[in-house]
């Protein structure tokens, strides 16, 4: 059995500022917007009730590298920050 999606509508960025009381009315009573910006689609308005569109995964993400692959090794000393930082705004006087 195959689900008909219903016809979505397509919404300009000034009309739903200009008509922002109509379109959330109408997405109350179920319809969907497409949202556009100088026609290019940049969004959806859907009701919160409405199931979200299936999304095919190509492959599984997998993190790798970043800043724990560079094993840094934390230095600990003696001195506050706040003793750090007053040596160095001492040699800017």
């Amino acid at each position: 059995m195959s689900m008909v999606e219903p016809q979505v509508e397509s919404l300009s960025q000034r009309q739903l500022r200009n008509e922002s009381g109509r379109v959330l009315r109408a997405v109350s009573e179920g319809h969907s917007f497409v949202l556009t910006n100088s026609g290019v689609p940049v969004g959806r308005i859907v009701p919160l009730d409405a199931h979200a569109p299936a999304l095919t995964i190509a492959r599984p993400a997998r993190r790798e590298g970043g800043w724990s692959a560079l094993a840094i090794q934390r230095k600990t000393t003696k001195r506050s920050l706040a003793e750090t930082l007053d040596d160095l705004r001492g040699d800017r006087l």
